[in-house]
């Protein structure tokens, strides 16, 4: 599934696309997935942002366009085999490619999230100033959840997925069951470091472009961060921590895979 750095690159691609251009048509044959786009029809896009994994166009008269990429989404200059949805401006179209179909669309009154109930709870941006170590460790504080499942949540700080909270997780050397509330202020700083070092990394790289291919960017190039994993996809692997003998194992946290080192991430 896209997450934070994925759904980061694509939007930084197409802001100098899509800012300033009017929408003259959406073209698609699922109402159900891509709701009331015709609302957003004959108005101009005044922004291209994100909020977690969540792309958010802004559109003239206080509209937004709200866009989850689901496991397999991506947006692309030119049509695919799975081209789900067309977005015609004045002099190009944008083509809304999703194999598995578990992308959405919304259009709302901008800050209406009464439907997509993970924006109105979703914790600040990791990237941001927003995102504070005191902040992060009273979330933890709060719950008895592990804390892989804490950082998938998306309630204490948004944008990580499956990907990003082993890496991070492995980063910090903690293993991924451990109760979010049972970790000391310095395991809060490590993983606060981590998050922030993880994700920025990731964005500079564009991202990462697994073995299946369902991620690229809008122009056809792959993401390149899985070159710099050191957790996830490594299943018995070496450790790449300095002086660890440990190897990368997968268990399941949470109803999720979830690769870690049993030697230095221990519970």
């Amino acid at each position: 599934m896209p997450e934070l750095p994925e759904v980061e690159t694509t939007r930084r691609i197409l802001e100098p696309w899509l800012l300033g251009q009017p929408i003259q048509r959406i073209i698609h044959c699922d109402p159900a997935r891509y709701r009331r786009t015709e609302q957003a029809e004959g108005r101009r896009i005044e922004g291209v942002g994100r909020r977690g994994k969540y792309l958010i166009l802004a559109l003239e008269g206080s509209l937004e366009a709200v866009v989850h990429l689901g496991m397999t989404g991506g947006f692309r200059f030119a049509p695919t085999a799975h081209t789900r949805l067309t977005l015609h401006l004045p002099d190009q179209a944008l083509y809304y490619s999703d194999p598995r179909r578990f992308g959405r669309w919304w259009v709302v009154r901008a800050g209406d999230y009464r439907e997509i109930k993970l924006l109105q709870r979703m914790g600040p941006e990791p990237l941001s100033p927003g995102f504070t170590l005191a902040g992060f460790h009273r979330a933890l504080a709060r719950s008895r959840r592990s804390i892989k499942e804490v950082l998938l949540a998306q309630e204490a700080v948004a944008g990580l997925g499956n990907i990003y909270a082993d890496e991070a997780l492995w980063q910090s050397r903690l293993h991924p069951r451990r109760p979010a509330s049972s970790l000391s202020p310095a395991e809060v700083r490590r993983l606060y470091a981590a998050i922030r070092k993880v994700l920025g990394r990731a964005v500079a790289a564009g991202g990462s472009t697994l073995s299946d291919q369902s991620y690229q960017q809008p122009d056809g190039r792959p993401g390149y961060f899985q070159l710099e994993h050191r957790a996830y996809g490594r299943t018995g692997q070496p450790c790449a921590h300095r002086g660890c003998p440990g190897r990368i194992a997968k268990t399941v946290v949470g109803g999720r895979g979830t690769h870690y080192c049993p030697s230095c991430q221990l519970p």
